[in-house]
């Protein structure tokens, strides 16, 4: 397992558990005083198994439309290049499930840090707690960044991903170009292969839309 410091970790941790948030804020509540981090794993590893099983059925489905495609063709052009994408997609599909996959195997020494780790369980439940209590202001945020776009239709892990950075950025205190770093490699690991430059581009333009407030509010 590559080295990573325990705020890595941690983000790993809650970007994996944030979709499986309660929506009784009593309960998260409950969950953050006494039971939070068996459920962190709980939630990490139902969201992974999900994301894996997502990938392989949509690679699977471009697979057979492909086939289809080209049993139905007469060799013509147009069908043999339609089907050729198809099968690149497929391959792409593929190729996310095996990284996920990856870091699935990286799993036990993930849990194990996180119970010998103070520092992971605070700062994950911080990051969790965060997203949770300002998630609609967080949002807010987002869809003013985004360009023709809604938050809602983005694909759930890139969405978890913004918004734990911008969480971090806004709430946590943490460095811009940090929490955009950081989000980044969270994108190359978990997320499909060029998410990770549609991430960076959606939180430089957050970081924009703050500077610019910060310029026009009353000193």
């Amino acid at each position: 397992m590559k080295e990573r410091i325990p705020r890595q970790i941690a983000r790993e941790l809650a970007l994996l558990s944030i979709s499986q948030l309660p929506v009784n804020p009593k309960k998260l509540d409950k969950l953050a005083n006494d039971q939070l981090l068996p459920k962190l794993v709980l939630a990490a590893v139902r969201t992974l198994r999900a994301e894996v099983q997502d990938t392989l059925e949509n690679a699977a489905a471009e697979l057979q439309r492909s086939n289809d495609r080209l049993l139905t063709s007469h060799t013509r052009a147009n069908d043999l290049n339609t089907a050729r994408t198809m099968v690149k997609e497929a391959i792409d599909y593929t190729q996310t499930a095996i990284n996920q996959l990856g870091a699935a195997v990286e799993f036990p020494e993930l849990i194990q840090l996180a119970n010998q780790d103070k520092e992971v369980r605070e700062y994950a439940k911080q990051i969790i707690m965060t997203v949770d209590e300002h998630r609609h202001e967080i949002d807010e945020e987002i869809s003013t960044a985004l360009v023709d776009w809604q938050v809602a239709r983005l694909a759930q892990i890139d969405r978890d991903i913004i918004r734990i950075a911008v969480a971090e950025m806004k709430f946590l205190k943490l460095a811009d170009s940090m929490a955009i770093n950081e989000a980044v490699e969270l994108a190359k690991r978990y997320s499909e292969e060029d998410s990770h430059r549609f991430i960076n581009g959606v939180l430089r333009r957050v970081t924009e839309q703050q500077k610019r407030e910060v310029a026009s509010s009353p000193s």
